[in-house]
This record gives structure tokens, C-alpha cells and sequence, in this order.
């Protein structure tokens, strides 16, 4: 049998919400967690099985049968294909598909959101990863957001991991992007040097839009340094395939910079990215109602971020030898590329025809 734990309401806690009562009650408990013993039917007030909203009055007797605070969860092999572009004794760099997580969050609580990440997969694959990052981040000394695919680096044991970490904090590891941009990037090369701080309205999000002396701590410098690539006019608008360089390595930093100067990342609704993409010249094109009904304009659709980490080049952290790794792009997004260089020469800036 659980142990019970019994608290009665004080009557100045009169007209508070049951949920906020219990998260102030509980010390380390997150409303959220409180909000799951609810629904697990971890919590009774007066023998009744309450709602988060419940309004108490003062006197109550409230008995928690559940464990307010989740058991910390540990990562466990998975047998999940991975790629590895290279190995030996002292690290590992995969080649990461999107869609994979890298780690459980460390607000999981229970093993279905602790399934399918990286972690999982590179136990199962080498059994045994450096202690630093703790028990669900074994190995990880950088990230990619999941959405983004390419290369992330991964210590074998304490000694590599510490090393490449300092490696990173002093911006001796060179990565290299490749992102599609909507819209025509105005100059052929560009650096943006913007601070990164949690955007307080959604945080979710990051933003360059906030003072250096934000909550969640100061925002953190973060530099891009992009070279344009290739321009694509089609029909479905303008799009540029840049490589991008960063000297940090700060939560969303490409795809916030792109998106700050106007060029969010083709894929990424959350910077403001169209969800689909929509043929700009049929929908420019007047014509009868039976018609638009009877011929829809086309759409294309990325399901991810048009993101990839394509290079990786750093002096060996054990044995000071040169390593440079490339990854190429995965097929969705080469196949992507493919259907918009097809719908080229069709760009709505140079089809403004009517028809009555």
C-alpha cells in the first residue's frame, strides 16, 4: 500500500484552486505533476475524488495516495538503427535522422516519453557512454532540436567528454548547416550577431527581440556567419539554400537568426514558416468559383524543419589529430529541393496574367 500523506486546508486558503493549493504544498511538485495525481486518482478531498479546479473553502482533509514526486528516469537501450559516420574508443559522430529526439526531457515521468531518443539508441549500440551528462543524457555534450537532422558528436567515457566540451565552449568545433529560407536573402554573405533569450510570451520559443538582462538569466550571444548557396524562384515564391556557419551553439540559434532578418527555415512553423506552400501564380490567376473548386492550386509540404548539420570539424579532443565530417542531405529533403527547382521559372513576381 502507497504511503498516505493527510493535509488539511487552512482557512486563509480559502478560494484557491485545489491544483495551486497542492503545488504550493508540496515542495519540489509542479502544478503539471499535481495535475497527473489528479487524473491518476492519487488525490481525495473530504473521500471525494476531486477536480484541479475544485474552490476549498477551509477545513478540508486532503489524503495524497500517489507519489507527488516521479522516480527519476534513467535511459535504456533501444535497438534503433543508427548511422554512424565515425567511431573509435573515445567518441562517436551519428549521423541523427529528424523526427529523433536526442534525450528525454527532463520533466518525463514516465517510460513512454523516455522511448526512441538518441540516448537510447547509442546504448544499445555501444553500451557504455561517458557518466557526465547523468543517467538520461549519457554521452550527449551537444544537441540538435529534433526537426533538424545531421551530425552530432557523442563521448565514449568522462575524459573525452570533458574535453570536448571545452572544445565547444571555446569555439573550436566548426559546424556547418544547410537551411532552405523562405524569401530571397538580400546580401550573398551575412553574419548576424543577435543575443538569444527565452521568449517570455511563448517558451517555447526564443527570441533576439529581448533585453540582455531578461528572466531566465541574461540573454546569450550568439553569432551565425551564412553564405547563399543557391536562389530558387518557382511558383510557389522565393527560397535561398544557405550554409550557415555558427561560433555558438544556443537553443534554435539558426533558426531564430534566419527568422529574425526575415528568412525563417522553409518547415519551421514555430519562427513563423509557412505550414504548406501554396502555388502563387494558380492562386494569383482570377477565374470562375466552379473553376478554383474544380482545379485547386498545388501545394508542397515539408512534414520537418529544412535544417540539416552537414559538416563537423575539429581537432581529435585525445589524440589532436584533424577530423572533418560531412553528412549529405537526407532523401526528403533532396527530394523537397527536387520538386521546387522543377516549379522554377514560374515565379509570382513575373505572372501577374488575369483571366475574366
Amino acid at each position: 500500500m502507497p504511503e498516505i500523506q493527510t493535509i488539511v486546508v487552512p482557512a486563509e486558503a480559502a478560494g484557491q484552486r485545489l491544483d495551486a493549493f497542492l503545488a504550493s504544498q508540496l515542495d519540489g511538485v509542479s502544478r503539471s505533476r499535481v495535475q497527473l495525481l489528479l487524473d491518476q486518482g492519487g488525490v481525495r478531498v473530504d473521500e471525494d475524488v476531486p477536480k484541479a479546479s475544485l474552490k476549498l473553502r477551509g477545513g478540508e482533509r486532503i489524503e495524497i495516495s500517489g507519489e507527488p514526486r516521479p522516480v527519476p528516469l534513467k535511459a535504456t537501450p533501444e535497438d534503433i538503427p543508427l548511422s554512424v559516420v565515425y567511431e573509435d574508443t573515445n567518441l562517436a559522430v551519428i549521423d541523427k535522422p529528424a523526427g529523433m529526439m536526442v534525450h528525454a526531457g527532463s520533466g518525463a515521468n514516465d517510460d513512454e516519453r523516455n522511448k526512441g531518443t538518441l540516448v537510447n539508441a547509442l546504448l544499445h549500440r555501444f553500451q557504455k557512454l561517458s557518466a557526465t551528462g547523468g543517467d538520461l543524457r549519457p554521452g550527449i555534450v551537444h544537441r540538435l532540436d529534433k526537426e533538424t537532422s545531421g551530425l552530432i558528436v557523442v563521448a565514449k567515457n568522462d575524459r573525452t567528454h570533458a574535453a570536448l566540451a571545452k572544445k565547444f565552449s571555446a569555439r573550436e568545433m566548426k559546424k556547418t548547416y544547410i537551411a532552405l529560407v523562405q524569401g530571397a536573402v538580400e546580401r550573398e554573405r551575412g553574419t548576424i550577431n543577435a543575443a538569444i533569450a527565452r521568449d517570455p510570451a511563448r517558451r517555447t520559443r526564443m527570441t533576439t527581440r529581448i533585453a540582455a538582462d531578461a528572466e531566465d538569466g541574461q540573454a546569450r550571444s550568439a553569432v551565425s556567419h551564412y553564405t547563399v548557396l543557391r536562389r530558387i524562384a518557382t511558383r510557389f515564391g522565393k527560397f535561398t539554400l544557405v550554409e550557415v556557419r555558427i561560433e555558438t551553439g544556443r537553443t534554435h540559434q539558426i533558426r531564430v537568426h534566419m527568422a529574425s532578418i526575415g528568412h525563417p527555415v522553409v518547415g519551421d512553423t514555430l519562427y513563423s514558416a509557412s505550414g504548406h506552400l501554396t502555388d502563387q501564380v494558380a492562386s494569383n490567376v482570377v477565374t470562375s468559383r466552379a473553376a478554383r473548386r474544380n482545379r485547386p492550386a498545388e501545394r508542397l509540404k515539408l512534414e520537418r524543419n529544412f535544417l540539416h548539420a552537414a559538416e563537423l570539424e575539429f581537432a581529435h579532443p585525445i589524440t589532436g589529430k584533424p577530423v572533418h565530417l560531412k553528412a549529405p542531405l537526407p532523401p526528403e529533403l533532396t527530394d523537397f529541393l527536387a520538386s521546387l527547382e522543377a516549379a522554377q521559372g514560374s515565379s509570382p513576381d513575373t505572372n501577374r496574367d488575369r483571366v475574366d
